[in-house]
């Protein structure tokens, strides 16, 4: 169905794709996968003939369709319903001839046309797409005008899958997605008839509806089958068994090396030696496997802990008009260190519920509680959008950081993941995940007590993702999720909450049973659920819970000694500024002789602090590890 071919593609001079090669079959479905900046989205780019190739080629089946969702989102007077219709454009066409056609043959072939393609069934099969992405009924029939960007990318979206192209191409679909929509592209991409390519980090995407795995990496693009864990597992795989061929290669070159060393000043061994010489030039290198390292997530720990509850709400309403609420009579509690994931669909009120625990939105009626110095952090996607996109990384910092050197405003950003290259970078030429990270780090900047994370995983590669559960695992305040992204959910959470119905309440299931439920009936979403202490992975989160509580102790006496270590270190500083002081030798021999003996005391007790620091940092990061 498409064929990429040796493709070479540069960009300023830098080889992005480097002969490039693999073929999508008729009906598979792929996930194309890689790091940040691999250069997946050039490679959509070129296959829909934006960009041209300096070599090779990117080759689809004669007369085959290409679908694929425009980045401006659609917009104007036309109503949902009529926007995903116009995109089967035969159909569009076909039902205008039937309009002005006279001849009594054309219009026979013209209906027969629309009854083989089920134009008569494309307005339900369009509102099925579009209930399941999200919107209700009422809904559909609203201009596009009237929804935000967001939600007219999830229309193009609609609008490409109704067209039901022969090849269909999706750059990170779920991004725009909440765990329900996620959920039911999952089941359509399934039994979807042709094939599709699609760009995504979204695990359970790729592990449920990917049929094989495009791994890009280095410019080249190699092909598994199987899902994510399928490709996971095999690579894995792959990588010991080369670093084992490796290690066993140098054993036999060491063994070769040492007989030729040996004896090729021996007439009676100089054939054999010379032999093995040659064995030794033919022998191919086998290539290290070199993982290039991933930057940590730095999210600062909270000065102080705070009593619990830090959060309470006491039949509570919030929204923006006091006659209509969107969430009504909230009963709940957060405490300094929660771990909870907030569930439901979008337009439930997830996002009002963010912004009245970040005071963004004051609550319409009832009592909310806050810890007088509580500070929080409210990290939502469409915020990318409000960095400065002419101003730097490190103008960025420069505002946060203004007493504070450039070297150490340098390192700050670094700490983020952004190396010097991209430092002056603008905002605005940033990738979506640099910019994810940017604004991550801006906003938990001085250390707050509690993080409010709407969708932080979108944009992320695998790897960054992974390195965000290890953060947020560390990180010693509260948390507050809203993701599509079930991975960080089980990784992350403690307890869930679900908003539905006009309000929020505890879900006592664990996020397979919400899954489940979301394919029932309406009404039975309480019903087949486990209790989260028996569940397994709730087991593990648990215990997640109970091993940071754990170290909590081991890491606090590593930090006393390291501001120990500091505290002496500057001590040392003051006895030499002294014993520099000119002329004190001769002046006052008995406060040098002193001064000396105070340095070599401060000297030794450094010393004992760093051993104490070194042996507490090995004990937090061994507990750590188990």
């Amino acid at each position: 169905m498409l064929h990429v071919n040796d493709l070479v593609y540069r960009v300023d001079g830098r080889l992005l794709i480097d002969q490039a090669t693999f073929a999508l079959p008729p009906k598979a479905k792929m996930g194309l996968v890689g790091r940040n900046g691999c250069g997946k989205s050039t490679l959509f780019r070129i296959i829909k003939g934006e960009l041209s190739p300096e070599a090779g080629e990117a080759r689809l089946r004669k007369g085959a369709r290409i679908g694929f969702v425009d980045q401006e989102a659609p917009g104007g007077p036309r109503t949902l319903m009529e926007t995903v219709l116009a995109a089967d454009l035969e159909r569009a066409a076909l039902l205008a001839e039937a309009e002005t056609a006279a001849d009594p043959a054309r219009i026979a072939e013209i209906q027969t046309r629309l009854a083989d393609i089920g134009a008569h069934a494309a307005e339900a099969r369009a509102g099925a797409i579009l209930s399941g992405l999200g919107f209700s009924a009422a809904d559909q029939r609203r201009p596009c005008s009237e929804f935000s960007g967001g939600w007219r990318m999830r229309v193009a979206l609609a609008a490409t899958l109704f067209a039901q192209p022969d090849v269909l191409l999706l750059d990170e679909p779920t991004n725009y997605l909440d765990l329900e929509g996620a959920v039911w592209l999952e089941s359509y991409l399934k039994t979807f008839p042709g094939a599709a390519l699609v760009i995504s980090h979204d695990r359970e995407l790729l592990n449920g509806a990917m049929t094989c795995i495009a791994h890009m990496k280095g410019g080249k693009v190699t092909v598994w089958q199987g899902g994510y864990d399928d490709f996971e597992r095999q690579l894995a795989e792959r990588q010991r068994l080369q670093i084992k061929l490796k290690d066993k290669q140098e054993a036999e070159r060491r063994r070769l090396q040492a007989f030729v060393d040996r004896f090729k000043a021996k007439a009676s061994k100089a054939r054999q030696a010379q032999s093995r010489v040659k064995r030794l030039e033919k022998m191919q290198p086998i290539p290290t496997v070199v993982e290039d390292p991933i930057a940590p997530f730095d999210l600062p720990n909270p000065q102080r802990r705070m009593a619990p509850p830090i959060v309470r709400m006491e039949g509570l309403d919030a929204g923006y008009d006091p006659d209509r609420p969107v969430l009504r009579d909230l009963n709940l509690r957060i405490d300094p260190d929660d771990r909870i994931g907030i569930l439901g669909r979008n337009g439930a009120g997830k996002s009002t519920l963010a912004k009245l625990l970040c005071d963004r939105l004051a609550p319409l009626s009832g009592y909310l509680r806050k810890h007088k110095k509580l500070t929080a952090a409210y990290f939502a996607q469409h915020q990318i959008d409000a960095l400065s996109p002419e101003v730097s990384a490190y103008q960025h910092v420069l505002e946060r950081m203004p007493d504070a050197t450039e070297a150490q405003r340098r390192s700050r950003l670094a700490r983020f993941g952004l190396p010097y290259a991209l430092q002056e970078t603008p905002a605005k030429d940033l990738s979506g995940g640099e910019k994810a990270r940017l604004l991550l780090n801006l906003i938990v900047f001085d250390g707050p007590h509690m993080l409010i994370l709407d969708e932080p995983t979108n944009h992320l590669d695998m790897d960054s993702r992974a390195a965000l559960v290890d953060a947020l695992n560390a990180y010693e305040g509260a948390v507050i999720l809203i993701t599509h992204d079930r991975r960080l959910i089980e990784a992350c959470v403690d307890r869930l909450w679900l908003c539905a119905d006009g309000t929020v309440k505890p879900y006592d299931g664990d996020i397979d049973d919400y899954r489940a439920s979301l394919s029932e009936r309406p009404g039975r979403a309480e019903t087949g659920k486990r209790k989260l202490a028996a569940d397994p992975k709730a087991g593990r989160r648990q215990e997640a819970a109970a091993q940071r509580e754990a170290i909590k102790p081991l890491k606090a006496e590593a930090e006393k000694w390291e501001r120990e270590a500091e505290r002496l270190r500057g001590v040392l500083a003051v006895i030499d500024r002294g014993l520099a002081a000119p002329g004190l030798y001769q002046r006052d021999p008995k406060t040098a002789t002193e001064l000396q003996i105070k340095r070599a005391r401060a000297e030794a007790l450094i010393a004992a602090a760093e051993e104490k620091w070194l042996t507490a940092v090995e004990a937090f990061e061994a507990a750590a590890a188990q």
